[in-house]
C-alpha cells in the first residue's frame, strides 16, 4: 500500500530485519535434521554464510579456515592484501590510529597501486592450502584484473559496488564494463551486486549472474545511507529480489541464488533473512570479531578509503572468540553472535523447516516490539539481547 508523502509523491512502506518475526507452524523437527546446504555456482557448501570481502574480515588464512569449516570467505582484490606484499604493518597502522586521523590515513594507504602479481599470489596461496578462492572487485577492477583472476585459478568472482546495474552510463572517455559479456567470457561463476529491487535483480540474473547480492548500506561500518540517502531496509529488499529469482526460475528452470549482504549481526538476523527469501547471507562485522581476523578487532567498509567521498568508517568490534566459535560453536556469549550455524539449525527446527527452501516459506509477521518486549531486565543489566 502506497503512503502519500505529499502532493505528487507517494512512497511504499519498507521493513528492516529488526521489524519482523518468524512464526512457528504446526510442525517442529530436531535441529540435527535441518539441512542448511546450498549451492553457489558449481560449489556446494554446508553453511549458507559468506564472509564479506573486507580487509578487516578476510585474508588468505581466514579464507582457508572458512572453507575448512564449511562456509566461504571472499578476498577483496582492491584492498590491502593486493597492494602490499606484507599487509601486517599496514593493518597494524589502521588499528592503532586515532579516529580523527583515520580517513586521511586510509586514503594514503589505499593510494598504493594494486599489483596484479599479488592478486595471482593470494589466489594461489588460498588454493595451495585447500581453500576455496572466492575474490571480489568493483566493476572497474573486474575490467582490469578479470584475466589475471581467471589465469590464477580462482573459483568464484564477485563483482561488487554500492549499486550495480546493467544500464550504467559513463562519460565518453570511460568504457563501461559489459556485465553480460564479462559473465560469458569468464571461465568461473560470477556473482553480481549490490541491488535492492526486483527489476535490477532480474536484469543481473539475465546478464548471467551465478548469484545476486542484496543490500545497500545496512553494514555495520557503512555510512552510504547517511552520505547518499540511498537504500532499502533489508527485509523488503530481500523479499523483492527473491521474487525476481523465483519468477525467473518459473520461466526458465534456472535457479540463481539471492544473498543477503550486510546489516546482520546475530543468528536471528540470518534466520530472518532466509525466511524473507535469501538462499545465503554475507556478513562482515561478526567475523571481524574472530581471533583469526586480520582487522585486529576493528572493521571498516570497502568504500571507506575513497579519495573523494568516503562512505564508511572504522568501528571497534573487539575480539570475542575463535572463528570456529562464532560460526559453529560452542558459544561463549549470550547475545546471539556465537554459533551462527547452531542458531539457524535450531530456528529451522522450531519452525519445522527441514531445508533452506522450506525456511524461505515460513510465516513472517511485522513485529516492531520483537527485540524489546519483556526484555527490561536484560536492557537494564546489559545482558543477552540488552547489550
Amino acid at each position: 500500500m502506497d503512503i502519500q508523502l505529499g502532493r505528487g509523491k507517494t512512497a511504499r512502506r519498507a521493513y528492516g530485519i529488526d521489524e519482523i518475526a518468524l512464526v512457528p507452524g504446526n510442525r517442529t523437527l530436531d535441529p540435527s535434521l535441518a539441512d542448511t546446504s546450498w549451492r553457489i555456482g558449481n560449489i556446494e557448501r554446508n553453511i549458507p554464510i559468506i564472509a564479506s570481502a573486507m580487509d578487516g574480515v578476510v585474508d588468505v588464512g581466514m579464507a582457508v579456515r572458512l572453507s575448512q569449516l564449511g562456509a566461504l570467505g571472499v578476498l577483496n582484490l582492491e584492498g590491502i592484501q593486493t597492494r602490499y606484499a606484507d599487509p601486517n604493518p599496514i593493518l597494524d597502522r589502521i588499528a592503532s590510529v586515532g579516529k580523527d586521523e583515520f580517513v586521511s590515513l586510509m586514503q594514503e594507504l589505499y593510494a598504493e597501486p594494486i599489483k596484479p602479481e599479488l592478486i595471482e599470489k593470494r589466489i594461489q596461496e588460498i588454493k595451495q592450502q585447500g581453500g576455496i578462492a572466492a575474490v571480489s572487485a568493483t566493476p572497474a577492477g573486474a575490467s582490469k584484473y578479470g584475466e589475471t583472476v581467471a589465469k590464477a585459478g580462482a573459483d568464484l568472482f564477485f563483482i561488487q559496488a554500492t549499486v550495480v546495474s546493467t544500464a550504467h552510463l559513463s562519460p565518453e572517455s570511460i568504457v563501461t564494463l559489459d556485465l553480460a559479456e564479462f559473465c560469458r567470457s569468464m571461465p568461473i561463476p560470477v556473482v553480481l551486486g549490490n541491488c535492492v529491487t526486483y527489476e535490477v535483480t532480474l536484469d543481473l540474473i539475465k546478464a548471467g549472474a551465478a548469484a545476486v547480492l542484496v543490500g545497500i548500506g545496512p553494514g555495520a561500518a557503512c555510512t552510504s545511507r547517511g552520505v547518499l540517502g540511498v537504500g532499502v531496509p533489508q527485509a523488503t529488499a530481500i523479499a523483492d529480489c527473491a521474487a525476481a529469482r523465483d519468477d525467473y526460475y518459473q520461466q526458465t528452470g534456472k535457479y540463481v541464488p539471492v544473498i543477503a549482504d550486510g546489516g546482520l549481526i546475530t543468528g536471528g538476523d540470518i534466520c530472518k533473512c532466509i525466511a524473507c527469501g535469501a538462499d545465503g547471507v554475507m556478513i562482515g562485522s561478526p567475523f571481524a570479531r574472530a581471533a583469526e581476523a586480520p582487522g585486529r578487532g576493528f572493521h571498516w567498509g570497502m568504500a571507506t578509503p575513497s579519495p573523494v567521498l568516503p562512505r564508511g568508517t572504522r568501528i571497534k568490534v573487539g575480539t570475542t572468540g575463535t572463528l570456529e566459535q562464532i560460526l559453529i560453536g560452542p558459544a561463549g556469549l549470550d547475545d546471539g553472535t556465537h554459533n551462527l550455524l547452531g542458531a539457524l539449525k535450531t530456528s529451522m527446527g522450531t519452525l519445522g523447516a527441514k531445508d533452506i527452501k522450506e525456511m524461505q516459506q515460513v510465516e513472517v509477521v511485522i513485529a516492531p516490539s520483537l527485540l524489546t518486549e519483556g526484555k527490561v531486565y536484560q536492557k537494564a543489566q546489559q545482558l543477552g539481547m540488552g547489550k
